[in-house]
């Protein structure tokens, strides 16, 4: 039986893997923060969470109680860009001191063990007109970007320097239902209250690649299982949607003809384009089962079921 262990896996990401992985056989721990009963934690697939800064002494109270991990997925970290445009240096915390706490410990104890460290397209940064491929220059200009890019050098380090094993997932835009932020819960909470406007910042031209929740954690194991995975990998689709055809396709599965407006404001540290390349990963045989229609069908659904209106 494999043992895995969580950073983040109070978070979105981290639960929807837990329960992945709790059904494919692993023995799964969490560690992160957020109060979690633990009969919460283990319906979504956790053996054990321990809700705490990743550091030595918790890191070996989660060896002690399960063994050393063969795997550790590391999601902890910075989550929003507008965050950590408001406090960096807390975002540079949680992203880059949490990860060189991490490896370092793993490196000392448990040195064979792969780590998967989730970092994000902001690291690429703005001027992309296109699908953009892992070899592409690291430009990022948020915080958040910065910090993914801090963390990702840290991964490089410690390969190069001591052989651990480490592979990098840059995820685009993820979503899924139950994921109470970012645009597709923004969009479904406005036609909540004003079903007949909806107004958003930007030119509704930004283009995202959508990827659903199911299929990142898809990805996710795929790195520890496929000996011919690469070191960094895309997590999109390799499809770019505009912002406003998003806010149709919520609209149409709302059931609601709305007015769509947008402000031509665009947040600070959001770029035009954000499209991964994905030939790398389709090389080692992972692909999409999700499609964008579905899986905002499921979000939209869920929404009405969890939020009265």
């Amino acid at each position: 039986m494999t043992t895995t262990w969580i950073t983040g896996a109070h978070g979105f990401i981290g639960r929807h893997l837990a329960r992945h992985l709790q059904e494919r056989g692993h023995t799964v721990c969490g560690i992160g923060h957020g109060a979690w009963p633990q009969e919460e934690a283990r319906n979504w697939g956790l053996d054990y969470w321990l809700n705490g800064e990743i550091e030595a002494s918790n890191l070996a109270d989660l060896a002690d109680r399960h063994g050393a991990p063969d795997t550790v997925f590391h999601l902890a970290g910075g989550s929003s860009v507008g965050l950590s445009m408001q406090y960096p240096l807390e975002d540079f915390r949680r992203s880059v001191e949490t990860s060189a706490r991490l490896f370092e410990w793993v490196r000392v104890n448990a040195p064979h063990t792969k780590i998967v460290c989730v970092s994000s397209a902001a690291v690429y940064g703005a001027d992309h007109s296109g699908p953009i491929p892992e070899t592409a220059p690291l430009s990022p200009y948020s915080p958040y970007g910065c910090h993914k890019a801090m963390m990702e050098m840290l991964c490089q380090s410690n390969i190069r320097n001591y052989g651990m094993r480490i592979a990098i997932v840059r995820l685009f835009s993820v979503y899924g239902a139950g994921l109470e932020k970012q645009l597709l819960w923004e969009l479904c909470s406005k036609l909540r209250s004003n079903p007949g406007v909806v107004t958003l910042g930007g030119t509704g031209q930004e283009l995202r690649d959508w990827i659903h929740i199911s299929d990142v954690v898809r990805l996710l194991e795929t790195l520890t299982t496929n000996q011919n995975s690469p070191l960094v990998v895309n997590g999109g689709t390799g499809a770019g949607v505009p912002v406003q055809e998003i806010t149709k396709l919520v609209c149409s599965s709302w059931g609601q003809e709305a007015r769509i407006e947008f402000s031509g404001q665009q947040r600070p540290g959001d770029p035009d384009v954000l499209v991964a390349d994905v030939s790398l990963s389709r090389k080692f045989g992972f692909s999409p089962a999700t499609s964008l229609g579905d899986g905002i069908e499921q979000v939209v659904s869920w929404f009405k079921t969890r939020i009265k209106y």
